[in-house]
């Protein structure tokens, strides 16, 4: 709806307050179609009517109050546009707009054929650098006084850039590059596949944080598939000089024989060295494949299970990584596997023939116990240094409670207080730290 307004008879300050004060839930705007010249002419009459210069501060505020409500302008632009009236009010140069479109649009130099020129040169010479091309579009017309590069011949470095940038170049040169698969001839992508059979293991490698820009030490996890024997260590870092002797380490503290050692495809573990530490051995080395999560996820449910609630999220320093693989070696290995239960999965087929995998809670064992179970069905083979009897009666010499016990005592101070650390542990983690090497 639009409404009329004839606001000629509002000839003092007063009547303005007064409409105003009645209008305050009423924005006004220009009409449709409505230039602003008639706005500036309608700013002019009362500015000119009221005696504008004449007015005090008060009263010059709610002129402009007025004004911005029945042009729709802003109070800034307003302000502009009362101060230009004020400047030119002894010169009768009415108000009008000083800024509007060009009337003849910005000439274009380099047309649609120099481009065409440019993509032809930039392929013939397979898109060399910036300065070499303008020095050939300069030479091609004045050397060889080739006409059609008259415009190109004064173009200049950083202008080419913006020429190569256009749409028309870009229409020009379009070039679809196919996606080359990474092709990585270590190891075999593919799940193992143990068959129930003990000495396929799966890797996996975790960070204990940084701390301004420092690294920390790195757990590697190890466990077999079937009887989730399981052997921690510790690195300083994942780089060949210290993964190396760790994973001879790691592979000879296995009591049977590693037929199968799977990782994700990490290089710290899929590398030319590694790939020939196990064909010495005579171990298949196998990665994970692509979008499928459940290739190393028993080793992934380590990590959280047994890394991560015992050591903590916190930062570790590199110079820890020595004592914290003693630890492992002598206590928390031997705690894992044969006093700490683990629930080992039983498939289960549906009416619809799909295998399920269900924990129950009598699958509770020790990784010592379900090695028993797999060497009564013939299903692991020992090493020749090691028999099964030695390990039960190993097992036998303590208790799991007294096992649990021990394995808290001898930990490092740095893992002990890995979670919460107070002012006394950080001494004494100082102390430890001044003794270490």
């Amino acid at each position: 709806m639009a409404i009329n307004m004839d606001e000629a008879k509002l000839r003092t300050v007063t009547q303005l307050q007064e409409f105003l004060d009645a209008t305050q839930e009423i924005n006004f705007t220009g009409a449709p179609g409505e230039g602003d010249q008639q706005r500036y002419e309608h700013i002019s009459r009362v500015l000119k009517r009221l005696a504008y210069p004449n007015l005090g501060k008060g009263d010059r505020g709610v002129v402009l109050a007025y004004l911005r409500c029945t042009s729709g302008y802003s109070r800034s632009q307003v302000t502009r546009l009362v101060g230009r009236w004020e400047s030119n009010r002894l010169a009768t140069v009415p108000l009008a707009k000083r800024y509007g479109r060009p009337t003849v649009p910005f000439a274009r130099k380099y047309t649609g054929a120099d481009i065409e020129l440019l993509v032809e040169m930039d392929r013939a010479n397979e898109d060399v650098c910036g300065p070499a091309i303008v020095h050939l579009l300069q030479r091609a017309f004045c050397v060889y006084g080739d006409q059609r590069y008259e415009r190109l011949s004064g173009l200049s470095v950083s202008h080419l850039y913006n020429l190569r940038k256009s749409g028309g170049y870009r229409a020009l040169r379009i070039h679809f590059t196919k996606t080359r698969t990474a092709c990585n001839p270590i190891g075999v992508r593919k799940a193992p596949r143990p068959h129930g059979r003990a000495g396929w293991v799966r890797i996996d490698s975790v960070h204990q944080g940084d701390l301004d820009g420092v690294k920390g030490v790195y757990h590697i996890t190890c466990v077999d598939a079937v009887s989730q024997w399981q052997v921690q260590a510790c690195v300083q870092g994942i780089s060949e000089a210290f993964l190396l002797p760790v994973l001879a380490m790691v592979i000879d503290q296995f009591p049977f024989q590693i037929e199968g050692f799977h990782s994700d495809n990490g290089s710290e573990y899929v590398n030319h060295k590694v790939a020939k530490m196990l064909e010495k051995l005579r171990i298949e080395q196998t990665k994970s494949r692509s979008r499928n999560s459940n290739d190393n996820a028993l080793a992934e449910s380590k990590n959280t299970s047994v890394v991560r609630k015992h050591m903590g999220f916190r930062h570790t320093p590199q110079k820890y990584a020595k004592p914290i693989n003693t630890f492992y070696q002598e206590v928390f290995n031997e705690w894992l596997n044969l006093h700490r239960p683990c629930l080992f999965a039983t498939e289960v087929v549906s009416d619809k023939g799909k295998i399920k995998k269900v924990y129950k809670h009598r699958d509770a064992k020790t990784p010592l116990e379900c090695l028993v179970l797999l060497n009564e069905a013939g299903l692991v083979t020992f090493k020749s240094d090691t028999t099964l009897d030695s390990l039960p009666s190993k097992a036998n010499e303590k208790t799991d409670l007294q096992a649990a016990q021990e394995m808290q005592k001898p930990r490092p101070i740095c893992l002990r207080y890995s979670t919460n650390r107070s002012k006394r542990d950080r001494a004494d983690l100082a102390k430890q730290s001044a003794q270490l090497p």
